[in-house]
């Protein structure tokens, strides 16, 4: 994609969220707070979450830490399979458990998650043309957050799985006209205290 300025995009997973996923947990709401604080220097042109509750009221309390930030709801920042592989897709050892891990989507989430995902890019990536670079946050779910970042090392289609985020853990992406994309950090805690860690990871790959 050209452009005339640079682009730094911030992906950001939901907060912990409640067993139900109705909203966030006390430690999740604290996740969101803290990473509002962290970034809360930054001159975001805009916020972007998606629609379910755990990522609109992560968005909206670091969103409470900016200043002049807009937030805007999109399904394209929302929970969904960005690309459904096939098994000649799949290396050999692992196809088996990648299909069965996504057994049970529906065929509307088939289908409808791979449109959504291209809109994806067309939106959230590469350089703007802008006269000044552009800071922009996208609050999600883990599903997006390993698309664009698969998309951002120019990953096969099917490696968004098997890579994984934590909850308010943050990445960015540093969009450079004539140039490849950088991924600057990811899956970065460091504004969490260690009791907020790793939640939304599974315990064995706890460091």
């Amino acid at each position: 994609m050209t452009g005339t300025a640079a682009r730094y995009l911030y992906l950001v997973r939901h907060g912990e969220a409640t067993s139900d996923e109705t909203g966030l947990t006390e430690a999740g709401r604290r996740q969101a707070m803290l990473l509002g604080r962290r970034l809360q220097d930054i001159p975001f042109s805009a916020v972007h979450h998606g629609p379910l509750p755990r990522a609109e009221q992560t968005a909206r309390l670091i969103g409470d830490q900016l200043k002049n930030a807009p937030l805007h709801v999109s399904e394209v920042a929302g929970d969904y399979i960005p690309h459904m592989p096939t098994k000649d897709e799949l290396p050999a050892d692992s196809a088996d458990f990648y299909l069965r891990f996504l057994a049970d989507a529906t065929d509307e989430e088939r289908e409808h998650g791979p449109v959504l995902a291209r809109r994806a890019l067309d939106l959230f990536t590469g350089p703007v043309d802008a006269e000044e670079d552009r800071h922009e946050l996208v609050v999600t779910h883990n599903f997006l957050v390993a698309w664009l970042v698969r998309d951002a090392m120019r990953a096969p289609d099917w490696r968004w799985l098997g890579l994984n985020y934590c909850n308010t853990a943050l990445t960015v992406i540093h969009y450079v006209p004539g140039r490849a994309p950088y991924l600057l950090i990811t899956n970065d805690m460091r504004h969490l205290p260690e009791e907020l860690r790793w939640t939304g990871f599974p315990l064995e790959v706890h460091v």
